[in-house]
């Protein structure tokens, strides 16, 4: 067996299209058939049924390398990163999956900086408004909603955060003053596609206010942040996102305010990794700082100094 196919195999189990895995290994879509083709003679067996329609699916034995092929994977990125450089330096691609509030209004700022402090760390960031897989290696770090029931994860709760009810300062001025919930009957509002939310968390406008009138729906909360600041309508937003936006004005916030939590999880096998603690510790530092934006209580970012959040070596908590 040529042990660099594996590199080709894992991406093809984890993507299920060549086209796919051949983008992310940085080759043409033939070199990846070729060497899937070649990886099969090799071990005499078939490890994925192949069709136009569902592209590449495992077969049983292709399931059964895929566990061998990613515990190799892991070995010989530790194995690289002890041997690089003089030990300190740290280098290497990390990969993170957030949802995608958190991560296009808090996490890609906190990275801009850390990208700077740590140049030889190159970062891919998926903000996203769907749960990422670990399992299948879509993210090596991933923030979530919810805390993984099973699976060989590390994880931590990064924070709690509020949503509170908002609108702009022009629609508030020009509709039906609101002083108490049963004002919010005559109101519009912007929300989710109940149906086609990816996690049941997300479905706090039906619980806090329940029913009003929905005018406009999506799945996207930076669509509904969007929606909101044109004036037509109200919605629950997350106090991060519409707290630095002097436009957006909180209705009724003591009584209508939503506690939500996010997690910080990765996979076991891939905590030592000095890339991975760096930017795990640099997370929750930056977290921690932010603890009042979270809450609703400051409409300012803050900022701590990458270089100096790591916590000891090989702790991951």
């Amino acid at each position: 067996m040529n042990w660099d196919d594996l590199r080709f195999f894992l991406e093809v189990a984890r993507t299920q299209k060549a086209s796919s895995a051949a983008k992310r290994l940085g080759v043409d879509h033939t070199t990846v058939a070729r060497r899937v083709r070649e990886l099969e003679a090799a071990l005499g067996t078939v490890l994925f049924d192949k069709s136009r329609a569902g592209g590449f699916v495992l077969t049983a034995e292709g399931h059964r390398l895929v566990a061998y092929a990613d515990s190799i994977e892991t070995v010989v990125h530790s194995a690289s990163e002890q041997f690089s450089g003089d030990g300190h330096f740290l280098s290497g691609h990390v990969r993170i999956g957030s949802t995608e509030g958190l991560g296009c209004f808090f996490i890609s700022p906190q990275l801009a900086r850390f990208s700077v402090a740590h140049p030889e760390i190159s970062i891919d960031l998926l903000p996203v408004p769907h749960f990422v897989s670990l399992s299948k290696r879509e993210a090596d770090i991933a923030v979530l909603l919810e805390r993984p029931e099973r699976g060989q994860y590390v994880c931590t709760k990064l924070c709690d955060y509020r949503l509170k009810l908002y609108g702009t300062r022009d629609y508030l001025a020009h509709h039906k003053r609101v002083e108490q919930t049963s004002d919010l009957m005559s109101h519009a509002f912007i929300g989710y596609v109940a149906d086609l939310a990816f996690s049941g968390e997300l479905l706090y406008l039906e619980r806090a206010v329940p029913n009003v009138t929905t005018k406009l729906c999506s799945t996207s909360i930076i669509a509904q942040y969007h929606a909101t600041l044109e004036g037509n309508a109200l919605a629950i937003l997350p106090c991060f996102m519409a707290e630095p936006n002097p436009s957006l004005v909180a209705v009724l916030p003591e009584e209508i305010t939503v506690t939500r939590h996010f997690w910080l999880c990765c996979r076991e096998d891939l905590r030592k990794l000095r890339r991975i603690r760096s930017l795990w510790d640099y997370l929750r530092a930056a977290a921690d700082e932010n603890r009042s934006l979270f809450a609703g209580e400051s409409r300012v970012m803050r900022y701590v100094d990458p270089m100096h959040t790591a916590g000891p070596e090989g702790a991951i908590g």
